[in-house]
């Protein structure tokens, strides 16, 4: 009896039934007969673990892996299959075409890569966010600073603290009494603080912003200069002349020229009935003369220029009378422009509010 294959095997090798054609010596006759081979699917493969690098395992049976077949565990219908194609697979490991468990792995690792990168970057945006603000909170800072500096300057000017010396202590030293000054704009709560040195004569201004760590810090050497015009010597009253004349010296910093045109004065006594200042002299020349009680006057002769330093002009106030206790003095000059354009400086002849000292 001579048996052949059809074409079929490879649905044997698949586990369905095999049909097999008989030829029949005796008679001539072709039959037909068709045998069922219960094929197990498992029975000529094997798992080979991942990440192993083996091309076949040694174990049998479901071990966890990529499934694949050895050529050691072929069944001889396949090695048919594989001879009547032509193929020749010996010392080759063979592996199927489903490849899912690998596109899963790696969908996976992806999905692990692009949380991490997500992790990272919401990290890092809101840190960079936050250090944005650390330079603009420094240039607010700065700016508040310039404004403490421009603050104490305009502060002295008002005052009329000029560099006058009053029982033992500086006038610009009062600066320091000022504490701390909280701006608050809009959204923005910054705040300056200003110092001044008496023996350096440097005006510190540190301006911060409010809830943040940053300071900037702003300092003018020779503040005293900033007021234009200033004392060279302290106001006092003129010897012979207590309680009746005051005397005191000033010059100018700037190169620019202050004419001197209009004045103003105003004091406390407590004289019965109140005195009058009947002379001002500057610069060796009377410029007023006649009964001055209060109000803004300009002066009876022409404007006068203060000299620039280092040369001075003295400065004299006549009243009719000694007063009794007199305090607070205060004489403020305008310029050529007059009032209300004229630029003012007020000086502060008793900035204690306790009298003027004997010259």
């Amino acid at each position: 009896m001579k048996i052949s294959y059809s074409t079929s095997v490879g649905a044997a090798h698949c586990g369905r039934p095999l049909t097999k054609r008989v030829f029949n010596s005796d008679t001539g006759l072709l039959s037909f007969l068709r045998k069922q081979e219960s094929m197990s699917f498992f029975s000529h493969r094997i798992w080979i673990p991942i990440f192993t690098g083996m091309t076949q395992s040694k174990f049998k049976g479901r071990l966890g892996g990529i499934l694949g077949r050895s050529l050691d565990s072929r069944s001889p219908i396949k090695d048919f299959e594989d001879k009547f194609h032509g193929n020749d697979i010996r010392g080759k490991a063979y592996f199927p075409g489903n490849s899912k468990g690998i596109s899963v792995l790696f969908l996976v690792i992806a999905l692990l890569l692009m949380v991490t990168v997500g992790y990272v970057l919401s990290y890092l945006i809101p840190t960079k966010q936050k250090s944005v603000k650390f330079p603009i909170y420094s240039t607010q800072a700065f700016y508040i600073a310039q404004s403490g500096m421009e603050y104490g300057v305009r502060y002295c000017s008002d005052q009329g603290w000029r560099g006058a010396t009053d029982t033992g202590r500086l006038d610009y030293d009062r600066l320091n009494d000022i504490g701390a000054k909280n701006l608050v704009i809009g959204n923005v709560d910054e705040k300056f603080t200003i110092n001044y040195n008496t023996g350096t004569n440097v005006l510190t201004s540190t301006g911060e912003v409010n809830n943040s760590t940053e300071k900037r810090v702003v300092q003018v050497n020779n503040f005293n200069q900033f007021l234009r015009l200033t004392f060279t010597a302290s106001p006092c009253w003129m010897s012979g002349y207590s309680d009746t004349r005051a005397q005191f010296i000033i010059t100018r910093w700037r190169s620019t020229a202050v004419s001197l045109r209009y004045f103003q004065v105003t004091w406390q006594e407590d004289t019965i009935p109140a005195r009058t200042i009947t002379t001002i002299i500057v610069g060796g020349v009377t410029r007023f003369s006649g009964t001055y009680s209060s109000g803004i006057v300009i002066f009876s002769t022409a404007a006068y220029a203060v000299p620039l330093s280092p040369l001075t002009a003295t400065v004299e106030i006549h009243w009719n009378g000694a007063m009794t206790n007199p305090r607070n003095i205060v004489i403020t000059f305008y310029t050529v422009a007059g009032r209300p354009l004229g630029e003012g400086y007020k000086f502060n002849l008793d900035p204690e509010g306790n009298n003027l000292p004997g010259c």
